[in-house]
């Protein structure tokens, strides 16, 4: 199939085509859950508009764990449903829907209880495979695994020898949170979906009881304008209420926003071939493979400061250093952060005060008529919120409509991407890259990876890496500017690439070349340029500012210092 192009010219003309005429759906928000209901709607052949205040999984959906799981702990909640949900889409995702982007990853379990706990976790962790299994989409992963101490101290020397008496090790899967959803948005512009990232709805239209439309302010051009649908879906994640409130009405539920943080570390301060995980008082706590790097998290408290950008505090960062450092024979220390990051989660709320017991299922409303609600879930079920939220709208079209396909859909660069990645030697010899950078192009970009490729064969030395983050190449910023939707040199640094949390600068010593390279593509003059690397450095700074503040207000305080992305 064809990929669609995210590039400027073609944002302006998204904006155009849907301001004037009716479309059968208009989503707000371009998270996993707003971009995966644009790509149900538009495969099941209505007229679909997309759009985002900020940059594609701007908010929770690009500051996750980074995990697809079917969510072990909610087995001991006996929240069996979710589970078995969660498992069947994991499995379609490892199969068929993006094996590009989401791999496997092994996790090692380690006991602290001899008897009891090997059978009590043992059976839990042996029910998570059979259900994986039973879902029919669970081969592509091992099952289980007990261990000795002796062999799951071979697996990760890096614990203590008096931290467990035996380990258990499962796998799942993970993925780049912010690249699967520009992959997504992607996808759904490729099946005819209208998309445009920094386009705020700042009102709704209303005829009589009636929500017809959206007000829609143009944040890179100015100007205001009018989209009109016949279902608009409010897909905005911790900003649910926010956007309610446009309407004047009450929703039938609220959303509450719980920040969880995490630490990105080189890979060589933590010595293990899997990851970890470990019950902590509250929770669990992961120790994740990514890379060159290791990601530690997550913490789970209430959050009601600015949404845009929670901030981690000294107290969030020493709480998750001391929980995996009682695990670990040479524990880490605050020189060995490398990146941080927080993201907030939508909660359900009114079902417990404690956020870590707040539900992760979800709930679709249709509190006015032509206005559809989807909130809650997690990450995992994305596609079956988007279902359930496309199936709610289609109530209000009064007409037939196709049911969901979504199942069968692969992302834009899963098709032929096995066959490439079985090729890929030869690909490497073909363009002079190393077999490593191919790799790493093919697991970011599946088979789209030749529009990359065509970039350096048109000027080569996009084909060299980017000054002060090896892992990407040159091409990747031209490429995420041009056919990505990235706007801003903000957009490259923490969500096309993660340099802004894989390098100990935060990605200041990246900005002006990448910022150089984005220039053409967007129109940049040498002022733009200047703005986009200051705004970047001040955005640095006032996050390593927040996170020596002892709590969440001088934190959020510390945070603010830094202007926001303004208009070109």
């Amino acid at each position: 199939m064809r990929t669609a192009t995210l590039g400027p010219v073609e944002r302006g003309e998204a904006l155009a085509r849907m301001a004037e005429r009716e479309l059968d759906i208009l989503v707000v928000g371009a998270g996993v859950v707003g971009a995966g209901t644009a790509l149900d709607a538009a495969t099941r052949g209505l007229s679909t508009g997309l759009v985002e205040a900020r940059d594609w999984a701007a908010g929770t959906s690009s500051r996750s764990s980074k995990l697809i799981h079917g969510g072990l702990r909610y087995l001991e909640m006996l929240d069996f449903a979710l589970v078995r949900e969660a498992l069947k889409e994991r499995g379609l995702l490892l199969q068929r829907l993006a094996p590009h982007l989401v791999k496997p990853v092994p996790f090692l379990y380690p006991l602290q209880h001899r008897g009891w706990e090997r059978f009590y976790a043992g059976s839990g962790v042996a029910l998570y495979d059979a259900m994986s299994v039973s879902s029919g989409h669970g081969r592509g992963l091992p099952t289980h695994r007990h261990l000795t101490r002796k062999r799951a101290l071979r697996v990760a020397p890096c614990l203590r020898k008096d931290a467990l008496v035996g380990a258990l090790q499962y796998y799942d899967a993970q993925m780049d949170d912010a690249r699967y959803v520009t992959t997504l948005v992607r996808t759904a512009a490729a099946y005819g979906a209208d998309v445009a990232n920094r386009a705020r709805v700042v009102g709704f239209l209303r005829e009589g009881e009636r929500v017809v439309g959206a007000r829609v302010h143009d944040l890179e051009q100015g100007g205001e304008f009018e989209i009109r649908a016949r279902q608009i879906v409010n897909a905005t994640g911790v900003w649910t209420d926010d956007t309610q409130k446009l309407i004047a009405e009450r929703g039938q539920f609220h959303v509450r926003a719980s920040k969880g943080i995490h630490l990105v570390v080189p890979k060589d301060r933590i010595h293990s071939s899997s990851g970890l995980i470990l019950r902590t008082e509250k929770s669990v706590l992961f120790v994740i493979p990514w890379g060159r790097h290791w990601i530690i998290g997550t913490t789970d408290t209430d959050w009601d400061l600015d949404k845009a950008h929670p901030a981690a505090s000294s107290a969030d960062i020493d709480y998750l250093l001391e929980h995996v450092n009682s695990v670990l024979a040479v524990p880490l220390t605050r020189d060995d952060v490398q990146g941080v990051y927080a993201g907030l989660r939508p909660l359900l709320a009114g079902e417990s005060d404690a956020t870590s017991k707040l539900s992760r299922e979800h709930t679709v409303a249709h509190p006015v008529p032509g206005l559809v609600v989807v909130a809650g879930g997690k990450y995992t079920t994305y596609r079956v919120m988007a279902k359930d939220a496309v199936d709610e709208a289609v109530h209000g079209l009064a007409q037939r409509v196709a049911d969901c396909v979504t199942e069968d859909v692969p992302l834009v660069g899963a098709e032929g991407y096995r066959a490439l990645w079985n090729g890929r030697a030869q690909l490497a010899q073909r363009t002079g890259l190393h077999v490593a950078r191919v790799e790493h192009l093919l697991n970011r970009y599946g088979s789209m990876v030749d529009e990359v490729l065509d970039l350096i064969t048109s000027d080569p030395a996009l084909g060299d890496p980017l000054t002060g983050a090896d892992d990407y190449l040159r091409a990747e910023v031209v490429y995420a500017a041009s056919h990505e939707g990235a706007r801003h040199l903000d957009d490259v640094l923490t969500r096309r690439t993660r340099i802004s949390i894989e390098t100990f600068d935060r990605g200041t010593r990246t900005a002006r070349e990448a910022a150089e390279l984005m220039a053409p593509v967007l129109g940049w003059d040498h002022t733009q340029v200047e703005k986009e690397i200051e705004r970047y450095e001040k955005r640095v700074e006032a996050e390593r500012e927040s996170q020596l503040q002892p709590d969440d207000l001088t934190a959020d305080a510390a945070r603010l210092g830094a202007p926001d992305v303004q208009p070109i």
